[in-house]
């Protein structure tokens, strides 16, 4: 090794999770390096939630002129120029990830992020290889692991290859749209680019296992997404699959499938994207040269609170630790990571925020909170409103789905299921009256504008109300009775 660095909290990755975990770090007024390969600007600036905001702005925008006769306006002919498209979502995903490079480069400057691979070599140990080809080690007492992860290839799509095979990380680099694409996989990835794509005019089909579509859980709101989607797109939440082989001189695919109607397909599509999940980079850092290895069931031994691994000086944080994978909580897991690191061995588990996940389909999809019973140990008390009927919803011509909001028995909100308009903003408002402890009857006593979508929310608290007040009485008239006295 041609140089050694000393420091006290080495943090492995500069994406969010790694950038908060620095500042965390630095907060404590402990010595911080970040070490990452590059290139700089954070998976959700770079490849995940802003450049697929973006396409899915022109699908809206499309979108908006072609359902614009519901309301007796005419758009005549409409033209997509994909290359328009890509262009704008490009241009703009850079000046977000620009954003992201000022501040690689202010720690840069200060010499508190090298540009290199790292490998833990030892205990307290790494070996870095710059880009140069230069060698590194840096000497620990704690240490960060914000590694990310990777898109996950099932194998039987093993047999493609670039550029027919893309994933997330490359759909964003087209400098047009294609003719045609498959998508596999329905959580967020899949669904949110597969509408989009469709809505720009291309041949899509979106295949899942399962039966499942994104993080819903509810057995009756899953249902409706399924006759929703399925009313727009070629959407297949169960499928078998038969074969697939790549095209000649790179053309595209065939496949042949099974679809969720029982119908044998042999299609051909000229791009596949790859949105069957993703898989933790930490088998990637050397946690094999400290005796750590994956357990049975490929998990590492992470505690959900403090992010600590195992016993070790080593904390995980953002999706390597695949506990939380978004954003926001990548850059609280980052700040719990960095401040546990300082403080070893005598780590703390904080409260988290209140759950949010959101899906920015049409209709929307959120999670909030203890979505159903089984994260709260007993039955809960539902309410639920049907936007179909909703007013402000027929007036803006988007009244589809169903929202459901859970309780318990003492009247405190505890979490919602969402699909249907402006979900982003609904689940919100469910977020921040859980975590501020409010109950039913004191989010009832909240303004409500007329006609608004959050008039939805209140039809919902209204009807969560009445089932908790039943239940008491029930309750009430079992004691009454005597009944298993």
């Amino acid at each position: 090794m041609s140089k050694t660095i000393e420091v006290d909290v080495a943090i492995i990755g500069a994406g969010s999770a790694g950038l908060s975990a620095h500042r965390a770090v630095k907060r404590q007024h402990m010595s911080a390096l970040m070490i990452d390969p590059g290139p700089h600007g954070t998976t959700c600036a770079r490849t995940g939630c802003m450049p697929s905001k973006l396409l899915i702005a022109a699908a809206e925008a499309a979108h908006d002129m072609h359902r614009a006769s519901r309301f007796g306006v005419r758009a005549g002919h409409i033209e997509i120029d994909g290359q328009a498209v890509m262009k704008r979502v490009q241009d703009e995903r850079d000046r977000f990830v620009g954003f992201v490079e000022e501040t690689i480069d202010e720690a840069i400057e200060q010499g508190e992020l090298i540009e290199g691979r790292a490998l833990i070599a030892g205990e307290r140990e790494l070996d870095v290889t710059m880009r140069d080809g230069s060698k590194v080690r840096v000497e620990f007492d704690r240490l960060v692991l914000a590694v990310g992860s990777r898109p996950f290839i099932p194998s039987p799509f093993r047999v493609l290859s670039s550029p027919v095979l893309i994933t997330s990380e490359e759909i964003f680099e087209f400098d047009d749209l294609p003719e045609s694409m498959l998508v596999i996989g329905l959580g967020v990835i899949g669904l949110e680019l597969g509408q989009a794509m469709h809505r720009l005019g291309v041949r899509t089909t979106l295949l899942g296992m399962g039966g499942g579509l994104g993080p819903l859980h509810d057995a009756e709101l899953l249902d409706e997404a399924k006759r929703i989607f399925k009313a727009e797109l070629d959407i297949h939440p169960d499928y078998d699959f038969k074969g697939i082989e790549m095209l000649p001189d790179g053309a595209g695919v065939r496949i042949e499938f099974v679809d969720s109607e029982g119908r044998e397909r042999s299609e051909t599509y000229e791009r596949v994207l790859m949105a069957a999940g993703r898989r933790s980079n930490l088998d990637r850092v050397g946690l094999e040269h400290i005796d750590v290895h994956p357990d049975d069931s490929g998990g590492w031994g992470i505690h959900q609170g403090t992010l600590q691994l195992r016993e070790l000086p080593i904390y995980v944080a953002g999706d390597a630790n695949g506990l939380h994978p978004l954003l926001h909580e990548a850059t609280d897991d980052g700040k719990i990571a960095g401040r546990n690191a300082a403080r070893h061995p005598e780590p703390l588990a904080p409260r988290r925020r209140v759950k949010l996940s959101i899906m920015f389909t049409d209709p929307q999809i959120a999670i909030i909170g203890h979505h159903d019973a089984r994260f709260h140990g007993k039955d809960l008390a539902v309410g639920k409103i049907d936007y179909g009927r909703q007013g402000r919803a027929r007036v803006m011509g988007v009244n589809r789905g169903l929202f459901k909001v859970y309780g318990n028995d003492d009247g405190l909100l505890l979490g919602g299921e969402f699909l249907g308009p402006r979900a982003e903003h609904m689940s919100h408002l469910l977020a921040w009256a859980i975590q501020s402890g409010l109950t039913v009857d004191k989010a009832l006593s909240m303004p409500f504008y007329h006609p608004v979508f959050e008039e939805g929310f209140r039809t919902a608290l209204r009807h969560l109300s009445s089932e908790i007040k039943h239940r008491a009485k029930l309750e009430d008239r079992v004691a009454e009775l005597g009944v298993g006295s």
